[in-house]
């Protein structure tokens, strides 16, 4: 199951922005530009901020996500966004006892499926663990064969062993990670990856990070969300078609309905 916490953010982000756009605008000193910046004058700038389309002041606010019960198909795409930072847990150093991995809905939803790929994941775990083991036997019995201890070599082989036996898992394999981004990059991940046309998964994982980013800070994610929200679809002929839907979808979340 897919979880997703926000553990971390830039403290008072919005304060934070319009304190870098009254410099842009104004001859503020660095060691006032925070005098006055109460909530209302605030939601100014950063309503004139988004009017202007002056979006270099957002980057100034950072969020961090701790992802878990994601696959490493989604770790592919995420992490095309470059503008971001990533630490994912390592296929390397950690070996796979517990072999947990991502079902599609789709495939979910029809038994014959579900049966095939479900006779598939078992036999990709008893794979991966047979492998690991060959390796690590080998791995050893070379080790101690160069005059290693025991304990040692085989601390050694298995570290080596999960190098090699990642080789068989498949992009089901779930996985987990931090992602660190700034406001302005979280705006593009939302525009792409809250759109319907974007894969179910990584969908599903930029509605749960907007609608723990929005409230923290509102009038800088005012207009995120996909693309249509805001105005036509810039899918053209491969528009979902459903853009009353996903607007009334966003107006939910906004209002603090669960995702």
């Amino acid at each position: 199951m897919m979880t997703v916490r926000l553990i971390a953010h830039t403290p008072e982000p919005e304060k934070v922005v319009a304190a870098a756009a009254k410099l842009c605008y104004s001859d503020a000193h660095i060691t006032d530009l925070l005098d006055g910046l109460d909530e209302e004058k605030t939601a100014k700038f950063l309503t004139m901020l988004s009017d202007l389309g002056h979006a270099s002041p957002i980057e100034h606010a950072s969020f961090t996500f701790g992802i878990e019960g994601v696959s490493r198909t989604l770790l592919a795409q995420i992490t095309r966004h470059r503008i971001a930072s990533f630490s994912v847990q390592s296929q390397r150093y950690v070996r796979l006892d517990d072999f947990r991995y991502v079902t599609p809905p789709e495939i979910e939803a029809i038994p014959e499926a579900k049966a095939a790929f479900l006779a598939n994941m078992e036999e990709d775990a008893q794979r991966y663990l047979d492998l690991a083991h060959k390796l690590e036997e080998g791995h050893t019995a070379r080790l101690m064969a160069e005059g290693m201890p025991e304990k040692q070599a085989r601390a050694k082989a298995s570290k080596q062993a999960n190098e090699d036996a990642r080789f068989v898992l498949p992009n089901a394999c779930e996985t987990k990670m931090v992602v660190t981004m700034n406001a302005r990059s979280l705006m593009n991940f939302f525009q792409l990856r809250c759109c319907n046309r974007a894969q179910w998964e990584i969908r599903e994982l930029a509605e749960k990070m907007f609608a723990l980013v929005y409230p923290v800070a509102p009038h800088i994610f005012a207009k995120a969300g996909p693309a249509c929200l805001c105005g036509a679809c810039p899918e053209g002929k491969m528009c979902c078609g459903k853009t009353a839907e996903v607007r009334a979808k966003y107006a939910a979340i906004k209002e603090g309905a669960v995702v």
